[in-house]
């Protein structure tokens, strides 16, 4: 009798299904979704575990909810500031409350009492990607409470970007949702199978853990 292979929370079989590990513990799909998602600052639904996540000042947003109050434009890709809590397009910012700087006739932002101009105030206030750790001022991607530019969040180990793309983890790092048949989802070396098993991604292939201890002592 083969060993079973089941979802940590509701101990149904992972045997042919997608699931997701946290803290080494297999969970499926729509387990991993309820227990860990965020809520949509926006619309109040969870964000699914392969739908694209905005993040901005400890609130989440679905992709296709993070828009201007103002014009109703998306700000997954662009330039955004708040104006007491609501979310606003540089235009509809300017267009409101931004002064002009008398020297440059750059937009300034405010800051309580001090006045900045965009690059100042996003090198100042915007949150940093957690990769390159230059500010995130257009959008972005969360994940384990972090940000990241869309760009910088990539697969560990073949390096293709996840953002907007399902994918899975090894504790903490994130990589790409490779499909696998059940007979096929084996180590590259030994061929062990790997089904219910750790393992570790090596460029194109994936090794059982003997195996990467092999290869990291030579």
């Amino acid at each position: 009798m083969s060993d079973r292979f089941d979802c940590g929370e509701c101990k149904e079989s992972l045997y042919g299904r997608k699931y997701i590990q946290v803290e080494d513990v297999p969970h499926c799909i729509p387990c991993y979704d309820r227990l860990y998602a965020n809520t949509c600052q926006e619309c109040k639904e969870l964000i699914a575990h392969n739908a694209r996540e905005l993040f901005y000042e400890d609130r989440h947003y679905h992709q296709h909810c993070f828009r201007c109050f103002r014009c109703d434009r998306s700000l997954a890709d662009e330039p955004f500031t708040s104006q007491e809590e609501a979310l606003l397009c540089n235009d509809c910012y300017c267009n409101e409350f931004s002064s002009k700087c008398v020297a440059c006739d750059k937009t300034v932002m405010p800051d309580k009492d001090h006045y900045y101009c965009v690059p100042c105030y996003e090198g100042r206030f915007a949150p940093q990607c957690s990769h390159c750790k230059k500010a995130l001022a257009t959008g972005g991607v969360s994940y384990k409470d972090e940000t990241w530019h869309k760009e910088c969040f990539v697969c560990t180990g073949c390096k293709i970007p996840l953002a907007g793309q399902p994918f899975t983890s090894q504790g903490d790092t994130p990589y790409c949702d490779r499909q696998w048949h059940q007979p096929c989802f084996k180590c590259s070396r030994c061929s062990v199978s790997l089904v219910g098993a750790g393992f570790f991604p090596d460029r194109d292939q994936i090794l059982c853990g003997d195996c990467n201890n092999d290869q990291e002592d030579q």
